[in-house]
């Protein structure tokens, strides 16, 4: 959920959000398109070798039809934007929810979505995670801007999620993202996010996760996002 959140806000700010709005999938219905991204993550990060392929093979070629209807190839920079958002993401979600990780096991998340990314033949890739690093913190200062589909996808989030959790994915975010990326939102703080954390936090340590869970999750998505902590149990 945390890694939905992150993607969320991101999309919304990314330069190459046209691609996503020219099929009319995504201000249709957000939250089916940002869940699907995440679970297609999920799969690759946790299934087996094969099943993990032909899950990239999937995505390029839905990628590819799309280029085909636009008559348009999608930026390499685009490409590679969403894997960084991926690996940032997945790492921060976990430090903010269980612990920190070594410098190793960031090897380990990042060497994941490279071999991820090189099987999608993704072009100019980092080779390294400290690599990675870099270009990430050049992606973001280049690659996001607040304009027009921003405030549209904002809009839709909050019309498909409800004021609650719309409420609830804006505190989510104010824990999880770059500080970039919650400036151009105009996010800021806001200490209710830290105790909402610890509330959840809480809720797993006496048992009452899935009540929680079924409380705040949309009612028409929570046996998909319910299938994504599948993978991990």
């Amino acid at each position: 959920m945390f890694i939905f959140a992150g993607a969320a806000a991101e999309f919304a700010l990314n330069k190459a959000v046209d691609w996503l709005y020219f099929t009319g999938r995504l201000p249709a219905d957000p939250l089916k398109r940002l869940f699907s991204t995440v679970a297609y993550a999920r799969q690759i990060v946790f299934a087996n070798h094969d099943a993990a392929m032909r899950a990239i093979d999937q995505i390029n070629t839905i990628h590819k039809g799309v280029e085909d209807q636009r008559g348009r190839h999608i930026p390499d920079w685009a490409y590679r934007d969403v894997l960084y958002m991926l690996i940032d993401y997945s790492i921060r979600s976990f430090e903010l929810l269980e612990r920190k990780l070594s410098a190793e096991e960031k090897e380990e998340v990042f060497d994941v979505f490279y071999r991820m990314g090189s099987r999608m033949m993704i072009k100019d890739l980092p080779n390294s995670f400290e690599q990675w690093q870099l270009k990430r913190a050049t992606a973001l200062e280049e690659n996001l801007v607040k304009g027009n589909f921003t405030i549209d996808l904002y809009k839709q989030y909050r019309k498909h999620l409800g004021w609650i959790r719309y409420r609830v994915l804006k505190q989510a975010q104010i824990l999880l993202l770059p500080t970039k990326v919650n400036q151009l939102l105009g996010l800021g703080k806001n200490p209710m996010a830290a105790i909402m954390l610890n509330l959840y936090k809480l809720s797993r340590l006496i048992g009452l996760k899935p009540m929680l869970k079924n409380a705040i999750l949309p009612p028409a998505y929570k046996a998909q996002i319910m299938a994504l902590d599948s993978y991990k149990e």
